[in-house]
């Protein structure tokens, strides 16, 4: 039993359709089957995963939505933790790296400056500040060189403490900016200080990384509750913050609030190490109601897109199933309608050879009595129809060399030709093809354009046979073009080891179907054609090691391609 018939009676007990009968019957008795088979199969499960997620997301809403919202705050706060760590890091190493006279000098102050805004950026001046207060250099854009700082409160306070970062402030520079500040304590007890503004710019950035959702909101307070960053829908920078959060939260902490305008939020919040700043983010509840409805919406969605599917997906394979039943006998006819061509075709290969043979042996004999006799007339002085009998010699040497033509192509399809080696100039032998042709391109007046590389290497190979080969195609490409017509051949060395011929034609040119069958033996649209061309053409430029390619357009042209080896090693048998 074929593996068809096999499959086809699996098929029928599966569904429980007859094997006789009908074939719309059983196309209904199969996609009745599928349909309730499909149905149970996928509507029973959906409705069983759309119940539990109902009860699962209910049940795991809060923490769906908290904890993404206290990892994003987490993360957050450590990256404004790491920025500062690192300027506040940068400020102690200038420090504790070099001593008060080095920094003193103003070249040294401004190289670790240009330093800074390359290597940092965001830092906007730097200064050195000695303990009575007194700028001692300044490195920036601002004239604050001598100005004192002994009565400001952030300089008391890093002389308490060793460092001070401070609050977002406008100040004299009138933009906001933050200052750092490190004390450092000589053996003597005298202390100096490194004192740097940074640009608050840098701040918004690191917000603008986090690729927040359009709705969520995320800025930096202070313990006063005055925003160190801009704020979505609470305000500027150094406004103050209309939330009530905590003024000092340990770890990420999360509350439901009001603001307000009356609307529902959760705000996450968690002090920084350094400075005194609290880390706000807030996100409307009503995206947490919107994902449960969205949710609801995408199940239903879900459900019905699976149902519709489903069904165009049975109609679908029950129509598959009939046409592949259907096609699979038709393509064993047409399997057996091609082996019986094959075997026409192999048959008709060995007559032609056959007949070449037989055809050949008379006709040289033909050749052999006409030259003869043409040799005696021509050495016998003249006579009343000398002149006559000679030229019906010549038409029957003529009509001779016609059938060996004629069964030389016969036995180049039936059989392997032998090849003549020689040195040959491909640009000279098409010169002689065309001179073949001449009278009718002439005659029809179609335009020939030679662009021939006079550089081009000669290459060896058979004369005749590439004689053969370009005049077929330059004769399928007359047939091609009308009257007044164009063909182009071109002649140009290919690469290293190969030279390449191309004759495009600009006639009807051919479709995808018909492209895929020139080469083959007595396939033709020519009403007169053979069919032998073509295949014979093929099957000679593969015999002198080259390629020949093919690209046509119906109703643009046509381009033959030959590609030759410059140096044909002809191998004996070959």
């Amino acid at each position: 039993m074929s593996n068809r018939n096999w499959f086809r009676l699996k098929i029928q007990a599966l569904f429980g359709f007859p094997g006789n009968g009908t074939s719309a019957g059983r196309y209904r008795v199969l996609r009745r089957n599928i349909t309730i088979l499909m149905l149970l199969v996928t509507l029973v499960p959906l409705s069983v995963m759309a119940v539990i997620n109902y009860y699962q997301y209910r049940k795991t809403l809060r923490e769906e939505t908290i904890k993404p919202l206290m990892t994003l705050a987490n993360k957050t706060r450590h990256s404004f933790d790491l920025y500062f760590e690192e300027r506040l890091s940068t400020v102690r190493f200038i420090a504790s790296t070099y001593s008060f006279e080095e920094l003193s000098d103003k070249k040294t102050l401004n190289r670790i400056f240009r330093v800074l805004k390359t290597e940092f950026g965001g830092f906007v001046d730097l200064g050195l500040i000695g303990q009575d207060g007194t700028q001692v250099t300044y490195a920036g854009p601002y004239n604050l060189l001598g100005k004192n700082y002994r009565e400001q409160t952030w300089f008391h306070e890093v002389v308490l403490r060793g460092v001070y970062i401070s609050d977002v402030f406008l100040g004299y520079r009138k933009f906001p900016h933050v200052a750092i500040a490190v004390q450092r304590l000589m053996e003597n007890g005298h202390f100096w200080i490194v004192r740097a503004t940074i640009d608050t710019g840098r701040l918004n950035s690191l917000v603008a990384s986090k690729d927040l959702e359009p709705e969520i909101d995320a800025f930096l307070i202070n313990r006063l509750g005055i925003l160190q960053t801009p704020s979505k829908y609470y305000g500027d920078v150094l406004q103050q913050c209309p939330l009530s959060v905590p003024a000092k939260a340990f770890g990420i902490n999360v509350l439901e609030s009001l603001e307000p305008k009356g609307r529902k939020v959760l705000i996450a919040y968690s002090s920084l190490s350094h400075p005194d700043y609290t880390l706000i983010i807030v996100k409307p509840q009503s995206l947490v109601l919107k994902s449960w409805y969205t949710l609801k919406s995408k199940i239903v969605l879900i459900f019905l897109t699976s149902v519709t599917l489903i069904m165009i997906v049975i109609f679908r394979l029950t129509g598959y199933f009939v046409v592949r039943m259907k096609q699979s006998d038709e393509k064993r006819e047409a399997a057996f309608r091609e082996l019986e061509h094959s075997h026409k075709l192999s048959s008709i290969g060995r007559l032609a050879a056959g007949v070449a043979h037989e055809i050949n042996n008379p006709m040289a004999i033909i050749n052999e009595k006409a030259g003869l006799i043409k040799d005696l007339i021509e050495n016998t002085s003249d006579f009343k129809d000398k002149e006559k009998i000679l030229s019906l010699v010549n038409s029957i040497l003529h009509s001779v060399d016609r059938c060996k033509t004629i069964t030389h192509r016969l036995l180049g399809f039936a059989r392997r030709l032998e090849v003549n080696i020689d040195v040959l100039s491909l640009n000279e032998l098409l010169k002689e093809v065309l001179s073949f042709i001449e009278k009718e391109i002439q005659y029809r007046n179609v335009h020939l354009k030679l662009q021939f590389d006079p550089d081009l290497p000669k290459i060896t190979s058979d004369w005749g046979q590439l004689e053969q080969v370009f005049l077929n195609i330059l004769t399928n490409a007359l047939t091609a073009v009308e009257d007044g017509g164009m063909i182009t051949i071109i002649t140009r060395g290919n690469d290293m080891e190969t030279v390449m011929v191309s004759i495009r034609d600009n006639g009807c040119g051919m479709s995808e179907e018909t492209l895929e069958h020139i080469f083959e033996p007595f396939f033709t649209k020519k009403k007169y054609g053979t069919g032998l061309g073509l295949p014979i053409t093929y099957g000679i430029v593969k015999k002198l090691g080259g390629d020949i390619q093919v690209q046509s357009k119906e109703g643009e042209g046509t381009t033959f391609t030959v590609f030759l080896p410059k140096n044909f090693k002809h191998v004996r048998g070959n």
